[in-house]
């Protein structure tokens, strides 16, 4: 069996579909059907002879290979996408709705139209459905998501000056709690510990394994009190670990 890594436009993660007997390679395009329905994607890996578990949920197949008319279809719909988000902003504020637009996704056969949004409780956007449906002349679907995904889409700078890690590398979102900032020894500052979209860093993270692993064994660079030592309290960097230069 071949499998293809396949990306979607604004998503990071990449989905693996059954491309065998399909000529596919990296930087190709192919048709793929997903929950939303058919979808272009880029393929961005490729493995062959491959061999799958057989208590293993079967990889969804490749539709097929991206045509001219597959691209063509995906540029009009990129267009389209434009004027149906600028229209549904319009709508939502005549109706005055307490919703915000994220991003608008038209399907690539065109049979559906969704448009992803923020918004505090829920919504009742039965007029709004009506006015888009009337407007586009296909279905209709509104997906409500959250901060994080936001994000996501949208895209941005972080507080270190680079891009967003959900928008440029992230495959999906890992629970991140104030213990990982508390065994990392750093301070519990709302406005430091939290995203663009006010939820705590994802890159929290990622050394917090290390640190953990230290705390347990000892030799965690984190005073006892959750504070990270002054440059003045670090001690004599040639003495061996445990020879109480740690705070106590």
């Amino acid at each position: 069996m071949d499998l293809a890594g396949i990306r979607f436009r604004s998503l990071c993660k990449m989905t693996h579909y059954d491309c065998t007997g399909t000529a596919l390679g990296k930087g190709d395009y192919a048709v793929v059907m997903t929950d939303r329905g058919p979808v272009l994607g880029q393929v961005v890996q490729r493995l062959d002879d491959v061999s799958s578990a057989p208590e293993r949920t079967p990889f969804p197949k490749v539709v097929r290979a991206a045509s001219a008319d597959d691209l063509r279809a995906h540029q009009e719909n990129a267009r389209r996408e434009t004027e149906a988000h600028a229209f549904c902003l319009a709508r939502i504020e005549a109706r005055k709705l307490p919703m915000k637009l994220v991003r608008t996704e038209i399907l690539l056969d065109r049979s559906k139209s969704i448009f992803y949004f923020t918004a505090d409780g829920r919504i009742d956007f039965r007029e709004l459905v009506k006015d888009l449906a009337h407007e586009m002349r296909t279905r209709i679907e509104m997906r409500q998501v959250g901060v994080r995904d936001e994000a996501r889409i949208v895209g941005g700078i972080g507080p270190c000056g680079k891009e967003l890690c959900c928008a440029s590398h992230l495959s999906g979102f890992e629970p991140i709690t104030v213990k990982m900032a508390k065994d990392q020894g750093l301070a519990l500052n709302p406005a430091k510990l939290s995203g663009v979209c006010g939820r705590l860093m994802c890159c929290l993270i990622y050394e917090h394994g290390a640190y953990a692993r230290a705390k347990a064994g000892g030799t965690c660079p984190a005073d006892r009190d959750g504070r990270m030592p002054d440059a003045g309290e670090a001690g004599d960097p040639s003495s061996p670990p445990g020879d109480g230069n740690e705070g106590s």
